[in-house]
């Protein structure tokens, strides 16, 4: 039990030092969400007097006047009640509204592309680990390869050769516009087609990593006695690889799963920037380009809070896994 409550502890505090964290470094950034704003409005012919100035700054929490403490209390106070203030971006849309409109793009294309990835690349990395130093080894330096392209020039050489070369896929944008956004065949339908090719570049670029750790795990799994003891049985090598050698080698890449799956709700910046996906790729990158507090720290403790919880299942699981991680607990 003071195993569990000592990781709940240091969670929490992880926790607030990551809001502590959220809250100055946007601050340190050159520029103001007031006055960016203001530019916009200014850029339409309108002018704004300096009460409605101070309005702004009130709204949007970039209010300078304040001891800088004083903003640090109320920032907590906001987000413990949810209130994560209105976006500079996309003014005078709330933060949450923002965030709720484009993290399920995101979901379900980093998420899902995130998930095959890492079954392709585990289911492949067992058979190649088992059967090391045939021709299926090969694989590895081509996956790799493939990871090692920037990340940018492998999603645009697959925009022109799928999209603009053969016309397989759309060139841009998460579904056909001529469509209302709904649960209905049509647009889960344009959805899907639209995702498919960021979700390839992610999978192409991400399937090497996985193969290679699970690869490598395999060859020294395969060494050790409790293999080496059920091949002298005579068991069959499909049960030995799956249920001795791969079941032990796979524990590293769960851990490793589920913490990437922590950073799913980060988006991937550059796919969606080359696809004009609505994921919150996009949203963060517009955020900081407008020097929009509010929208970044509200993506940020998305993102703080997802990572932190996946890392904690981890740590839970692996307590229930292997018992002597609580040694001493």
């Amino acid at each position: 039990m003071r195993y569990y409550a000592r990781k709940f502890g240091f969670y929490l505090v992880a926790l607030w030092a990551a809001l502590t964290l959220n809250f100055f470094v946007p601050r340190l950034m050159p520029g103001n969400p007031v006055d960016v704003l203001m530019a916009k409005l200014a850029q339409r012919g309108g002018t704004v007097d300096p009460a409605a100035r101070r309005a702004y700054e009130l709204l949007l929490g970039a209010d300078t006047s304040e001891p800088l403490f004083r903003q640090y209390l109320s920032y907590l106070g906001n987000m413990a009640r949810g209130d994560l203030g209105v976006s500079v971006s996309a003014f005078p849309a709330p933060v949450s509204q923002v965030i709720a409109d484009s993290l399920p793009w995101t979901l379900v294309l980093v998420g899902l592309a995130t998930l095959l990835s890492f079954l392709l690349g585990v289911v492949l990395g067992a058979f190649v680990g088992w059967r090391r130093g045939t021709w299926l080894d090969g694989l590895v330096p081509a996956t790799t390869v493939l990871a090692a392209v920037p990340y940018f020039w492998l999603a645009l050489i697959l925009v022109a050769l799928l999209a603009s070369g053969l016309g397989w896929f759309p060139l841009m944008g998460g579904y056909d516009v001529v469509l209302d956004p709904g649960w209905n065949a049509d647009f889960i339908g344009s959805a899907a087609y639209h995702g498919t090719l960021p979700a390839l570049t992610i999978v192409i670029s991400s399937v090497g990593g996985w193969l290679l750790g699970m690869r490598n795990m395999m060859v020294s799994t395969t060494a050790e006695d409790y293999v080496l003891t059920a091949k002298a049985k005579g068991l069959k090598d499909s049960r030995v690889m799956i249920r001795y050698a791969a079941r032990n080698a796979v524990l590293p890449s769960v851990a490793g799963f589920a913490i990437s799956l922590g950073f799913v709700v980060a988006g991937s910046i550059i796919t969606e920037q080359v696809f004009s996906y609505p994921g919150i790729g996009s949203k963060l990158l517009q955020a900081v380009q407008n020097n929009d507090y509010a929208l970044m720290q509200g993506i940020f403790l998305v993102i703080t809070v997802a990572v932190l919880g996946a890392n904690l299942v981890v740590d839970l699981l692996y307590a229930v896994i292997d018992p002597r991680t609580r040694a001493g607990g």
